[in-house]
């Protein structure tokens, strides 16, 4: 025991009492108790992971100018509606079309190899499927356009739960290309 404490350099050792542990328990209407934490202040000096008192006055003033700074870019900032078509053009392409199986001329996407993951990977591929409906819907797509997007979803999310035929229909069906496909035509047609 004592090879332990020498090892660890263990300086002091703290005790506490046990209403320092147990929270308070006040009465309510008849007999339950239900346990408050509001009321207990700390008391005794800050310290950090050294063991140095920190003052109080230095951690009021520790976030005050912290901000995150990109250098004048903002890469979360507004996008114009073209901007973010062809955003959703190029999530489409990656999720149905990014690569050539050897040997052939089929095409398929990311959403074809996470479909091989049993249940899990359908439903991750349906979440991205439905994140274009929803960015075509705050484009101002009309509800027969999303009617159509979301049936294209469905039935690829549906078609894909079956273990080998559906990540082929996956692979064929190109829900999210086809999508695109129908908000691009309504865009197409919208006056200017």
């Amino acid at each position: 025991m004592t090879q332990l404490a020498s090892r660890s350099c263990v300086s002091h050792v703290m005790t506490m009492h046990d209403s320092d542990v147990q929270p308070r328990r006040t009465a309510r209407s008849g007999n339950t108790s239900r346990a408050t934490f509001g009321g207990a202040q700390p008391r005794g000096p800050i310290i950090d992971q050294e063991g140095r008192e920190i003052p109080p006055e230095s951690l009021a003033q520790g976030f005050e100018d912290f901000r995150f700074d990109f250098g004048g870019a903002n890469p979360f900032g507004h996008l114009t509606g073209e901007q973010r078509l062809a955003r959703l053009d190029a999530l489409a392409r990656l999720l149905d079309i990014a690569f050539i199986l050897p040997g052939t001329n089929i095409r398929y996407g990311i959403d074809g190899i996470i479909g091989l993951i049993p249940v899990v990977g359908d439903i991750i591929a349906t979440a991205l499927s439905l994140w274009l409906v929803r960015e075509a819907r705050a484009l101002g797509a009309p509800w027969y356009v999303t009617a159509r997007m979301l049936g294209n979803v469905a039935i690829q999310g549906v078609v894909g739960t079956v273990p080998v035929a559906g990540d082929a229909f996956d692979v064929l069906f190109r829900a999210n290309i086809r999508n695109v496909r129908l908000l691009r035509r309504w865009i197409d047609r919208q006056p200017r």
